[in-house]
């Protein structure tokens, strides 16, 4: 009889005891008892004898021969279970793709294949040429039969399942084969253009790390060629047989990407994202274990996908808050890429336009290479940036009469514009004409946004709806007016003021579905929109070789913030949205239009640029002994009664008091409630994450046995980098 640690995903900061009879390695899933259940956990390793071995329950069922998690992995989930302070069996969980936490094989499974089917004829396929989608399907499938998640990749559901009702595919199997390093056979470098000096200097520094552990932070202006310089760096680690893992923040430069890789290697380009159904993934997690892919593309989560061959690892555009999950496992993905670096003894390269102030830090203090590119690729200008008094100045739908001119003149010219603003809807609040009274969301204390196109209204913070009002629920007044600019409204007014200019809006709303934002970013590109409207998305990283013009609307929020990240995050935003303008032959500016022209900010921004303003701010949190000066530990509690989170964290409080420590709260967050519930946080930050983590560690089962505990949610967020 053997005695195995078991972790179980379970919010209990401990493992579980279990016994087997046979010893079992770390790292297998097994099926356990617990309390009137069974779950899927982790072994951990072996256990002491108990004193009561009578009492130890049995594993039921062991999943797998070989590992789950290998060593490494088992060693970045305790190191994710003691930083974050998070039960490890919850870690463990985590780490693996939807399938194999319900209990499916690890081993790869005969793949499903779809061909043209022996009856279809030539008759069949000419009446299908109406039907364009239906008929490139079958044109494809002809040419080789396409395994199913790669049809899917192609052609939406509705497309495949009317082919297949209509009789002209079938499908076939083919059993699962482990091609270890099959890729590198296929390996074909394409042409590659002659990297500028600055580049090759990047290139050379990291290939001269091989083999070992070496962060970089690539600090280039937007349009430099970071790209290029990963394609040039992972050339001789792919020549070499070693696998590249990649992280993107965005769902929507995934494909851009991809494309990039695929067409410099000629390889197949592992994909992971959240729109990928969970046999997809789960294949791509065997083809990276099994050594079969080359090169792994993927969002946040990706960075738990095993290599057998870790080569290097890369992610693009590290400043993004993307890579921080918010809930459950509070983990950063660039600081977990660190350690996994560090741990397969391989470079890691961070690349961005506007560092975050940590990596910044961190290559300013020689613990990372800094690499800096300062000129935009291909001879390209630098955008040139302005700001935009629009004090006294008429304004029609958000947009300022001077700047409506400069728009116009550039679409003249047969430019394209981008108008930012970062609210999706048609505006931001409803209220009474006369009475004023603003209609609200109760479970959040927030205005309702207002959704003219599927006549509703919207609490972005919670998701919660009802049709729009015919008159005041205060009142009864039916004179209600909308407050403010969304993007809805916004694409209404700019198509009364520029009728003869075509354009798109992109928010999360416009972009829903299967390939839609690709599509739209190929239209742009295509130049068959003029005018683009729209939110964050299209500040993350993409090319518009035709836009020359950029207007950011309603700056001013962010400059009078309580969160001591609002200034960063807004550079960072300024300057990513200055980088889709002139990237090309043709020069680009940018306006921002603002009520406070003269603020330090701006003003150091626009005449200086993010690498003199991110210098500044690090002086300015170094002074305020703020992060990446100091280490943070948030504690969040929330509750229906606000009474309850507030008391909970004053109790909390004197667990965490140290002479180490500096202790803040409990205090309302930025947002002090959210779906129904009060929050409120304290805030524990030192000089040193040691001492800090140390008294958190032992403070923890303290705070978890208070009787408030069990009737509150609360939790630990370390690093935090959002305070609402």
């Amino acid at each position: 009889m053997a005695f195995i640690e078991v972790a179980v995903p379970v919010p209990l900061r401990q493992t579980f005891t279990y016994f087997s009879d046979r010893t079992l390695v770390p790292g297998l899933r097994v099926l356990v008892p617990f309390g009137n259940r069974e779950l899927i956990g982790v072994v951990i390793k072996d256990a002491p004898r108990p004193a009561s071995p009578e009492k130890i329950k049995p594993i039921k069922k062991i999943y797998d021969e070989q590992p789950v998690l290998d060593g490494l992995l088992l060693s970045l989930c305790h190191w994710l279970s003691q930083y974050y302070h998070h039960p490890v069996g919850e870690v463990a969980h985590t780490m693996l793709p939807v399938l194999l936490r319900k209990g499916e094989s690890a081993q790869p499974q005969p793949m499903q294949f779809y061909k043209v089917a022996n009856s279809v004829d030539v008759e069949t396929l000419h009446t299908l040429k109406r039907a364009k989608k239906q008929y490139a399907l079958i044109m494809a499938l002809q040419e080789s039969p396409l395994e199913l998640s790669l049809l899917r990749e192609q052609y939406s559901a509705s497309i495949i399942n009317a082919v297949k009702e209509k009789g002209l595919i079938e499908t076939f199997e083919k059993p699962a084969s482990i091609e270890d390093k099959s890729w590198l056979g296929k390996l074909k470098i394409a042409e590659r253009p002659v990297p500028d000096p600055e580049q090759a200097i990047a290139v050379t520094a990291i290939n001269q790390q091989t083999g070992k552990f070496a962060p970089f932070l690539l600090e280039g202006v937007t349009g430099s060629g970071k790209t290029e310089v990963y394609l040039q760096a992972i050339e001789p680690v792919l020549q070499a047989g070693k696998q590249v893992l990649i992280l993107v923040p965005e769902i929507g430069l995934t494909p851009q990407t991809v494309d990039r890789f695929r067409q410099r290697f000629g390889i197949e380009v592992g994909v992971l994202h959240s729109q990928l159904n969970d046999s997809a993934r789960l294949r791509v997690w065997q083809q990276a274990r099994d050594g079969e892919l080359g090169i792994i593309i993927g969002t946040r989560s990706a960075i738990f996908t095993p290599l057998k061959y870790p080569g290097m690892l890369i992610v693009d555009e590290e400043h993004d808050e993307s890579f921080k999950q918010q809930d459950g496992l509070r983990y950063h993905a660039r600081d977990l890429a660190v350690m996994r670096a560090q741990e397969s003894q391989m470079p890691l390269v961070m690349g961005t336009a506007t560092p975050s102030l940590e990596t910044l830090q961190n290559a300013l203090g020689k613990r990372y290479g800094h690499l800096q590119l300062t000129r935009r690729a291909g001879g390209a200008q630098v955008t040139r940036q302005h700001i935009l008094d629009i004090k006294d100045q008429p304004v029609r739908f958000g947009i300022a009469e001077g700047m409506l001119k400069i728009i116009r003149q550039h679409l003249e010219q047969g430019n394209q514009v981008l108008v930012f603003i970062n609210r999706r809807g048609f505006a931001p609040a409803i209220l009474c004409h006369h009475c004023g009274e603003v209609e609200q969301c109760h479970r959040c204390e927030r205005p309702f946004t207002v959704h003219r196109g599927h006549r509703r209204l919207q609490c972005h913070h919670c998701g919660a709806t009802r049709p729009i009002p015919s008159s005041c629920s205060h009142c009864h007044s039916p004179d209600l007016v909308t407050e403010g600019v969304g993007t809805e409204q916004l694409e209404q007014g700019l198509t009364q003021l520029f009728p003869n200019a075509s354009q798109v809006r992109i928010d999360s709303d416009s972009v829903r579905g299967k390939d839609k934002l690709q599509q739209i970013l190929q239209d742009i590109n295509q130049q068959k929109y003029q005018l683009l409207i729209g939110t964050q998305i299209l500040s993350k990283g993409h090319h518009f070789p035709h836009v020359t013009l950029v207007v950011v609307l309603d700056c001013d929020g962010a400059l009078f913030s309580a969160d001591f990240r609002a200034a960063e995050k807004l550079a960072q935003l300024i300057t990513q949205l200055a980088g889709r303008a002139g990237r090309a032959t043709k020069p680009g500016e940018m306006w921002l239009q603002s009520h406070n022209p003269a603020h330090p900010l701006l003003q150091d921004l626009v005449q200086n640029g993010y690498h003199h303003f991110a210098r500044h701010a690090l002086l300015e949190r170094k002074m305020a002994l703020l992060p990446p000066f100091q280490s943070q530990i948030l504690l969040r509690a929330e509750a229906v009664q606000a009474e309850q989170a507030f008391t909970f964290l004053q109790q909390a409080r004197q667990y965490l008091e140290d002479a180490q420590l500096q202790v803040m709260g409990p205090m309302p967050s930025l947002m002090e409630k959210r779906q129904g519930r009060y929050r409120f946080i304290l805030v524990a930050q030192a000089a040193h994450r040691k001492p800090l983590h140390n008294v958190v560690r032992l403070a923890l089962p303290a705070i978890a046995a208070q009787p408030l505990a069990s009737r509150v949610r609360w939790a630990l967020d370390v690093d935090p980098t959002d305070f609402t």
